[in-house]
Formats: structure tokens, C-alpha cells, sequence
């Protein structure tokens, strides 16, 4: 039988960056990959993480939340997934920097580029800061992927500026020549995100930068209705503890999508839509006794009526 030869090529990870507006599910496709996978995963928000010796969470703290996920089995910790939320709000603003130390920006990307690229990092059982006499359990994060996650909220203006600047810039070049085209996320390149206040270094080290589109109308109306936990059935069940049925009709529930896109709040402002057009209504309904039935409408999502409440013979209810 022949044998296949072993290789002596090394393959080295390929970490992530992942843009999207707030909302667009970046965080839920994490989980469903780690889920997926059968991999630990951990999340951990960027805006928490200090540079090493100010108060806060040390970076090395995420791989001891890894490695606690994992059970403390350090062969799984180091195939793990560590996704770092917000992860530009470690963006420096400007092209001045402080002369002043930051200790939650440059700081903690700088922090950073030793882990994301690979080496072992010696860990504290208890988190914190390191002294001699710490027990520390040593973690190669090599093989751990890292995924980045953020808004980067002005970034299009930003390339749209950069690629409107590069077309016009020459002798002989006429308004006729001036492009008109609007650049989207989808265009972003590494040096953009660098002009935006990221490290070279740093993003040098996330060579896979993918784009997530924002929710169409349509994604929030299945938002809200096809999960297991969508907010409409969880609404639907706290309504059936007092025996009534909620009922959403379709026109409701493009107005909230509706709404949610205008306000650019995604996914995780549906909730919020549909506590303001039930709040009133949940409070009430346990004083109506002889309620049966729900009716919200894309009027009472405007605000112009209140839902219809109906009693047990279908008849309106005051």
C-alpha cells in the first residue's frame, strides 16, 4: 500500500477581520462556527483590555478564559477561537497621536500582535498581573484563530475620500474625469484601515479582512419570527401564561424592520421596537379578564393606536 509522504511545509493560521455595522450578526456567526467546529470559543470586548500594568483586564487574560472554557485542557485551549469584539475602538483618531501613554488603544493593539501572530504565553491561574511566585500554565497560541470584529463606523467616507483624491490627482485631469461612484465597505484595502488609526503591525496580522452586509428588511422579519428564540414567539409565550394569543400581522412586522433599518440599530434593537409597542398593553392585560386575543398592526407600530385587544368572542375590548 503506498504511503503518503509526509510534508515538512508548516501551514500557519490565517486571522480574521470582520467589518459590519452594529447588528449585522458578526457575534452570532462566531458561535455558530465554534459550535460547528466543536472548538472552545470566547468573546471578549476590546473597550475592556488595558496595555499591561495599568488597571483592567491584561490580553493575556482572554487565553486564561479559553483555557477555562476548554476545562482546563490546554490541547484544546491552543485549537480554540478567541473573537475580539469593538475592535475598533482601539483605532487611534487622527493623525496626531498623544504624547501622553494610551493605555487602551496603540497600547493594547501593541499588546496584541505577539498572541494574534503566535508564541507562548505564560498565563496566571487567578488572571491579573504576573509577579515571580504566580503559578502560570504556558499557552501556544500558534494554532488558537483569532477574529476580530468591528463597526469601523466612517470608514466608507474614508476610502470614498482616498479613491475620489487618487482618481483626480495628475496634470490634464478634468471635472469630466471625476468619478462619481460611491465606494462601500466592500472596497476596504489594509492601508484604508490604517489611515482609519490602526497599527500596520496589527492589521499585518489579520490577512483575511471579509465585509458583512448590513440586514435587509426581509433578514429582520425573519429575525423576528423563525429562531427559537425569536422575539415573537418569546412575546407570544408570555402572552399565552395569561391565555391570550398575540398575533402580529405581516404589515407590523415590515414596519418594525422598517424602523430598525432607519435608526440603523440592527438586529439588536427589534427587541427594544417591540417592548415600546406592548409595554402598555402587557400591563394592562391582566386586569382584562375576558381577553383573548392580540392584534398588533403597523399602526400600532407607528404609535397611532394602541394593539386590539378582543375578548372571547372575538369582540373589540375597550
Amino acid at each position: 500500500m503506498h504511503q503518503k509522504k509526509k510534508s515538512d511545509v508548516e501551514i500557519e493560521k490565517s486571522n480574521i477581520l470582520m467589518i459590519g455595522n452594529t447588528g449585522c450578526g458578526k457575534t452570532f456567526l462566531i458561535k455558530c462556527l465554534a459550535k460547528y467546529l466543536g472548538v472552545p470559543m470566547v468573546i471578549a470586548d476590546a473597550t475592556s483590555l488595558t496595555e499591561a500594568g495599568y488597571v483592567g483586564d491584561d490580553v493575556e487574560n482572554i487565553l486564561l478564559k479559553l483555557y477555562e472554557k476548554s476545562e482546563c485542557n490546554l490541547e484544546k485551549t491552543q485549537q480554540g477561537i478567541i473573537y475580539i469584539d469593538e475592535i475598533d475602538k482601539l483605532a487611534l483618531r487622527g493623525e496626531n497621536t498623544s504624547l501622553t501613554r494610551d493605555v487602551s488603544g496603540e497600547g493594547v493593539q501593541q499588546a496584541l500582535l505577539k498572541i494574534l501572530e503566535g508564541t507562548i504565553a505564560r498565563v496566571p491561574f487567578g488572571g491579573g498581573r504576573k509577579h515571580p511566585n504566580a503559578e502560570c500554565v504556558n499557552i501556544d497560541t500558534s494554532n488558537i484563530l483569532f477574529i476580530c470584529g468591528g463597526a469601523f463606523d466612517g470608514l466608507e467616507k474614508l476610502i470614498n475620500q482616498d479613491k475620489k483624491v487618487n482618481r483626480t490627482i495628475g496634470f490634464g485631469v478634468g471635472a469630466e474625469n471625476i468619478s462619481n461612484e460611491e465606494f462601500t465597505l466592500e472596497n476596504v484595502q489594509q492601508h484604508d484601515l490604517v489611515r482609519y488609526g490602526m497599527m500596520p503591525e496589527f492589521i499585518g496580522r489579520l490577512p483575511v479582512i471579509t465585509t458583512l452586509a448590513p440586514l435587509t428588511e426581509n433578514d429582520m422579519v425573519r429575525i423576528l419570527t423563525e429562531p427559537k428564540n425569536a422575539i415573537v414567539r418569546q412575546f407570544q409565550e408570555l402572552f399565552a401564561m395569561d391565555d391570550v394569543k398575540l398575533q402580529f400581522e405581516k404589515d407590523a412586522l415590515m414596519k418594525i424592520a422598517a424602523i430598525a433599518n432607519e435608526k440603523r440599530i440592527g438586529a439588536r434593537g427589534l427587541r427594544s421596537i417591540v417592548e415600546n409597542v406592548l409595554q402598555k398593553t402587557m400591563f394592562e392585560l391582566p386586569d382584562m379578564k375576558s381577553a383573548k386575543k392580540v392584534v398588533v398592526n403597523a399602526e400600532c407600530v407607528d404609535g397611532d393606536t394602541e394593539p386590539f385587544v378582543y375578548g372571547a368572542r372575538n369582540k373589540k375590548i375597550a
